[in-house]
């Protein structure tokens, strides 16, 4: 029963590899049993592999055959793949053309939609390309004219007349009902929602311009597959198709 006792595991200690010692540091590291296993282990595959390599080269045949000889074929040591020719017919090129810029002109048409929605969201009256709204009051007479004042006649005082959207009237200020006016909070939070928004409306207005781009390359494509006397005249960039001046021909 003592011998036993003596074998079993949970009252053996456990025995563990000592450190580098001090005076044999300058001899370089002191490899331990795991490193010695990884060490082996890559040794031992790299062997394998070589041993494979070299009893498949041992037994391969010289006049064996693959199909896949036939779309293959050996430059500077290094096997190719032969790509396979094209079977499109001129007509079915032109139709992929006009498939491909009617696909892109309806992207652009949405991106354009959801900028006007996101624009009217956002009262962007001073965006590129849209003219300034214009609040025009009428009078009786030029003397009334004469005498107009446009900040009494909207209820608010002068220093918010610039404002197209979110003007107070002097009773609201007086009040002190304006939204964010107590809470300075929701003021931030409004204002940084807004930011959002333009950002989002900004990515948007870059990416319709890049969709008219591409519409205008494709459309070039395809002119260029349908006639064939032409002249170059403007080469083709990142932001604009290239140029060409075909000869005119009378329809009969």
């Amino acid at each position: 029963m003592s011998s036993f006792r003596k074998a079993l595991k949970s009252n053996q200690r456990n025995h563990k590899e000592r450190s580098q010692p001090g005076f044999r540091k300058h001899l370089g590291f002191l490899e331990k049993k795991k490193d010695y296993k990884l060490r082996a282990n890559d040794y031992h595959k790299k062997q394998n592999t070589i041993n494979a390599l070299r009893k498949r080269a041992l037994e391969k045949n010289p006049d064996e055959f693959y199909f896949n000889m036939t779309s293959t074929q050996l430059q500077d040591g290094v096997h190719v793949i032969k790509q396979p020719e094209e079977e499109v017919t001129e007509e079915q090129r032109k139709l992929m053309k006009t498939q491909d810029l009617k696909y892109v002109e309806m992207k652009r048409v949405a991106e354009a939609k959801k900028i006007e929605r996101l624009k009217g969201e956002l009262h962007l009256l001073d965006a590129e390309g849209k003219v300034k709204n214009k609040h025009t009051f009428f009078v009786d007479s030029r003397k009334e004219a004469a005498e107009f004042d446009v900040a009494k006649r909207l209820n608010t005082v002068p220093e918010l007349l610039h404002r197209v959207f979110n003007r107070p009237t002097v009773d609201m200020l007086q009040t002190e009902t304006i939204k964010g006016a107590t809470r300075p909070t929701e003021l931030k939070k409004l204002a940084k929602q807004r930011n959002h928004q333009y950002k989002i409306l900004s990515q948007r207005i870059e990416r319709e311009k890049k969709l008219f781009v591409i519409s205008q390359k494709i459309q070039t494509h395809k002119d260029l597959a349908d006639k064939t006397a032409k002249v170059k005249v403007k080469k083709e960039t990142a932001n604009s198709p290239a140029i060409y001046r075909f000869q005119a021909r009378r329809k009969r």
